[in-house]
């Protein structure tokens, strides 16, 4: 197997911080990267009312579509309300991991209610903190066509149930040692000047290996390999173990 990447960005909203994202999105148009944006439908995280509500914001998300960026739901409202890590605990934080699947239901119809309203249908979705359970893949299958998560631990893209999963692991661009299709998850809201430099010199230097989600072939993958569920095991046995909730 060769390595692949691909490149996830967090936190889309409409005041998020114009100028670091308009300095990623000219970096991602120089090098033709296409990468999966995730939209909150309804932001009530203080932290991320940057700058004053952008009224070009959802413009600017349809333009995304069109250029064949990956659009994802990127759960309601991004505001925690529970200490839980759900299947894939990362953090022992969510919106939706141990909350009920009636609420879980709640949060994703609307949240699909807002995007459908400004013309976008999205195919993915990733939870804040990545942090999701058993509840919002029923959710997600009662109350939306998603069936594509962004997220969990593997050297590959996985399909287990209903769902297909293309794992994310790192929140920097840097070279895997190991094959694999690998998720780089960057937040161009907390994006410094030498994270921007950092990017587009991987950029630079692995264009060729660097594909949009549409690029890959979902149709005929398998379960998740055993070798997979290893690297998941010893991920998640060296938080614990350095004692990162």
């Amino acid at each position: 197997m060769t390595t692949k990447y691909l490149i996830r960005l967090d936190d889309a909203c409409p005041t998020m911080d114009s100028v670091k994202w308009e300095k990623m999105l000219d970096i991602l148009d120089r090098y033709e990267v296409k990468p999966m944006v995730g939209i909150i439908p309804h932001n009530e995280d203080p932290k991320l009312h940057i700058d004053v509500e952008d009224p070009n914001f959802w413009q600017k998300a349809r333009d995304w579509d069109k250029k064949g960026w990956a659009i994802a739901l990127h759960g309601y409202n991004h505001c925690y309300i529970s200490g839980k890590g759900g299947i894939n605990p990362l953090w022992n934080r969510s919106e939706f991991a141990g909350v009920s699947f009636e609420i879980q239901c709640k949060k994703i119809k609307e949240g699909l209610r807002i995007l459908n309203g400004h013309g976008i249908n999205p195919k993915y979705f990733f939870a804040p903190s990545h942090t999701f359970d058993e509840n919002t893949l029923l959710a997600l299958k009662k109350c939306s066509d998603i069936r594509i998560i962004s997220d969990t631990i593997a050297t590959k893209p996985y399909k287990d149930g209903d769902f297909v999963f293309i794992p994310q692991l790192g929140g920097h661009c840097t070279e895997m040692k190991i094959p694999g299709i690998w998720t780089f998850c960057l937040h161009p809201n907390i994006m410094n000047e030498n994270d921007f430099d950092v990017t587009e010199t991987f950029f630079k230097n692995h264009v060729k290996e660097i594909i949009g989600f549409d690029d890959l072939n979902l149709d005929s993958i398998g379960r998740k390999s055993l070798g997979s569920r290893f690297l998941s095991y010893l991920y998640f046995t060296y938080r614990k173990i350095r004692g990162i909730k």
